[in-house]
């Protein structure tokens, strides 16, 4: 019969390093360290780039990343962030914020089997439910030192960490041809219309402002996550600009809200109360025969389809010169940050030829049936590496 272990009795928790705002940077600095944070834990590991950079007396010895930590997202206001776990591959001469905690695991345990745990759906969900606040969402330390791991002898651990680390790695590789696809529609995007800072081709200047119709705030009704009644968006929703339909939750059938709050085709749902990384997500609508409501948090921004193809108008929002602008121009509190619609109008941008736009949407819809292929192909590897993390973590592998 397996033994389990509290993850106290089998590493060493390490609180993030604090600092003011003043003392950090964005940019490399004699003297300074690199910290991580949040936006810097990703689903292939972590990401070093985008980084802050601390006065060096701040980073404590025990607080530099090792080989072999778990960083953890700790704090964040998004659930989806919460609890979001890498391990580090190799030393790193820098720490991580305030808002993230460290697993380092002490002897005993093979740390890539250690790590694993972290990427569990059991794992998620416990999180979820402890995590949950009303404004912000926090794992406490006394929540990751209370999770029981099973702990298998030493050749059991490695086996299972080689076995899922080969899905991890056939998973990787299809995400690294999504990354592509995507890399490819922002070329076609430059080729065909330019760089939106420059505008090198002298398209007709207009601000986002100029380009729709209108910009709304969600609605805020009662929700519940059982199905039934008509779906509401979250932020939760939005997936790599589209809308995830297992993602929504549900209220009750309202006309007042279809009225004033039901999504039409063509309108783009904006994240302008998240953590500072996800500010500016976005999803274009298209369409569902259920009413489909937007939920509070998430802005609608209906496009002037006259001038404007909504295809094209997201792209244009994902484009790293207009998320520059609204990085900078949000408000932050706590580890919380919004943007207000004035912010969002007054980004100066360009508007060119319509049929141009629509050559470019059609463009983009040949490459999204080879990204269904794609994505479909990943969704069934997930469901096999959770299926192997569930089976792995209960003694049946």
């Amino acid at each position: 019969m397996t033994a389990f272990a509290r993850v106290a009795d089998l590493a060493d928790q390490i609180r993030g390093v604090t600092y003011a705002k003043e003392d950090a940077t964005s940019s490399p600095r004699p003297g300074y360290l690199p910290v991580l944070r949040a936006g810097n834990i990703a689903d292939d590991g972590l990401v070093f780039d985008d980084l802050v950079f601390v006065p060096a007396e701040r980073v404590a010895p025990t607080q530099k990343i090792r080989r072999n930590d778990v960083v953890i997202a700790a704090s964040s206001g998004s659930l989806d962030v919460v609890g979001k776990a890498a391990r580090a591959l190799a030393d790193f001469e820098g720490g991580f914020g305030a808002f993230c905690k460290v697993l380092r695991p002490r002897p005993g345990i093979d740390p890539a089997y250690f790590a694993h745990f972290f990427r569990t759906r059991e794992y998620r969900q416990r999180v979820s439910a402890l995590a949950a606040g009303a404004n912000i969402n926090n794992l406490r330390n006394e929540h990751l030192d209370d999770f029981k791991i099973p702990l298998p002898p030493l050749p059991e651990q490695r086996r299972i960490a080689e076995m899922l680390d080969e899905a991890d790695a056939l998973r990787a590789k299809r995400r690294a041809a999504l990354a592509q696809l995507d890399t490819l529609t922002q070329s076609i995007f430059l080729d065909m219309f330019g760089d939106p800072a420059a505008n090198a081709k002298g398209w007709p200047a207009i601000t986002l402002g100029d380009a729709l119709i209108a910009i709304r705030n969600g609605a805020n009704a009662e929700q519940r996550e059982e199905p039934g009644g008509w779906p509401i968006t979250r932020i939760e929703t939005i997936s790599d600009g589209t809308i995830n339909p297992e993602r929504v939750r549900w209220i009750e059938p309202d006309e007042s809200l279809v009225e004033n709050f039901r999504l039409e085709p063509g309108d783009i749902l904006f994240s302008h109360i998240n953590s500072v990384e996800h500010i500016g997500k976005t999803a274009l609508y298209s369409g569902t025969p259920t009413p489909l409501i937007h939920g509070i948090n998430l802005l609608r921004l209906r496009p002037k389809l006259e001038f404007v193809d909504p295809v094209w108008l997201l792209h244009l929002l994902k484009h790293d010169f207009v998320r520059t602008h609204f990085r900078t121009r949000c408000k932050r509190a706590v580890n919380q940050a919004s943007l207000n619609q004035p912010d969002i109008k007054s980004v100066r941008t360009f508007l060119p030829p319509l049929s141009l736009q629509h050559a470019f949407a059609r463009r983009v819809a040949a490459l999204q049936s080879l990204e269904c292929a794609h994505r479909a192909s990943l969704a069934a590897q997930d469901s096999l590496v959770a299926s192997l993390q569930h089976r792995a973590f209960r003694g049946e592998l």
